[in-house]
């Protein structure tokens, strides 16, 4: 789905995460284009943006309970933002290493901690590892996201404890 009215003229250089940030939150204070996505009550719905100089955004509906696992967005800066309802965004406050682990301790000091209620939002930069969920027992959320260079791949992880591991890589072509 494209939206012309939230997209600016074609940048001259790369969207950093400001102009993401700047992005998502006109995009999400659209209320007639956030009252358009459909919402389920058990699985997360979508719909896809073109967002500022070539960048990937959606706009995302989370039901009660639904989350995305710990994840990164590998090379991709990017920024988010609560359009309604309340998300929890968990983060590593860390550099990891890009490639070539599977398994990490992380130090007692790296956990952070955001609830994002409408209106509040982040920008993040490449190799960003968290997971956003809606812990409402009874309230659907809505967000904007927004992404560049387009995901390249997403890195998913688990987590027991202070030990980070590796479990998957995906690529646009895993979600079509």
């Amino acid at each position: 789905m494209s939206v012309s009215p939230l997209t600016p003229p074609a940048a001259t250089s790369a969207p950093g995460q400001a102009e993401l940030l700047d992005f998502v939150r006109r995009t999400a204070a659209d209320a007639e284009l956030i009252a358009s996505l459909p919402l389920d009550p058990e699985g997360r719905t979508w719909l896809r943006l073109e967002g500022p100089g070539g960048s990937e955004a959606w706009v995302i509906g989370w039901p009660p309970g639904t989350g995305t696992g710990w994840h990164d967005h590998a090379d991709s800066v990017g920024a988010f933002l609560t359009a309604s309802g309340e998300l929890r965004e968990n983060s590593l406050a860390a550099r990891l290493p890009t490639d070539g682990w599977r398994t990490l301790e992380l130090t007692e000091d790296v956990d952070r901690e955001r609830r994002l209620t409408a209106g509040q939002g982040r920008a993040f930069g490449r190799h960003h590892v968290h997971e956003v969920y809606n812990d409402s027992p009874g309230t659907h959320a809505v967000s904007v996201h927004a992404y560049y260079p387009p995901l390249p791949r997403i890195r998913r992880y688990s987590r027991t404890g202070q030990v980070l591991r590796l479990e998957q890589v995906e690529r646009p072509e895993d979600w079509q």
